[in-house]
């Protein structure tokens, strides 16, 4: 048995409301909630929320919200894995046990159905105990730079600076989408270790939602997308 997890707490300060804030005419998390149904992986789809009118939003949108979760899990220092774990405790006194849990963001306007599905297969067809998507970097990360406290540039790695791009190596980020886990399995190293099978996604499909500028960078991507499908 499969089930769909979205954490989505009340109380984002960056963007007030943002889960349920309108995006390009639907709430933010109605898009989360639509590509897990549509994958059709899920005997449930679970809003794990805090608040009221988000979780009157996710049943409008089709999800389940069986329970509410408490304040102590939803302020600015609880993690997913922290209300996902309550989630699944929660169902599991009702008598329901999954094999495959799936931690969807809220935040994931451009998530499409067939990159849960490959998620899902392939996780399936291994033995590692997680799989979650990715992105590859837009730039080498070998060249990246900080800025010191006196106003100048130091950079991480020195040593690359001649190098050309195209001869370093590409490096992967987290997407911030989903996240398929085994619950037969134990982890047995970092998440972002040997335990875990990435699913790359094109970076044009890929936005964090933190502040308003990501916000509406996001907005643009998907109406791009959408005008690009239009014409097909």
């Amino acid at each position: 048995m499969n089930v769909a997890i979205i954490p989505a707490r009340g109380g984002s300060k960056r963007i007030p409301h943002k889960n349920i804030k309108n995006f390009c005419g639907k709430p933010l998390i109605a898009y989360s909630i639509e590509a897990a149904l549509a994958s059709q992986l899920f005997d449930r789809v679970i809003v794990s929320t805090d608040d009221p009118e988000i979780a009157k939003t996710a049943l409008f949108y089709g999800a389940e919200v069986p329970f509410l979760r408490p304040k102590e899990l939803a302020d600015d220092y609880t993690s997913s894995g922290e209300a996902v774990a309550h989630a699944l405790k929660k169902l599991k006194e009702s008598g329901e046990n999954y094999d495959y849990v799936c931690t969807i963001y809220a935040t994931a306007p451009l998530l499409q159905a067939k990159y849960l599905q490959q998620g899902l297969e392939q996780l399936k067809n291994s033995d590692a105990q997680q799989a979650f998507s990715v992105s590859s970097m837009p730039f080498p990360i070998q060249r990246t730079f900080k800025i010191t406290e006196n106003g100048r540039c130091k950079m991480f790695t020195p040593e690359y600076f001649s190098s050309r791009s195209q001869d370093l190596e590409v490096a992967y980020q987290d997407a911030g989408q989903f996240y398929w886990q085994n619950l037969n399995r134990k982890p047995t190293d970092i998440p972002f270790g040997k335990d875990s099978i990435p699913i790359v996604l094109p970076r044009y499909l890929v936005q964090d939602i933190d502040t308003p500028e990501d916000w509406e960078q996001a907005e643009f991507m998907y109406q791009i997308i959408k005008q690009r499908e239009s014409l097909k």
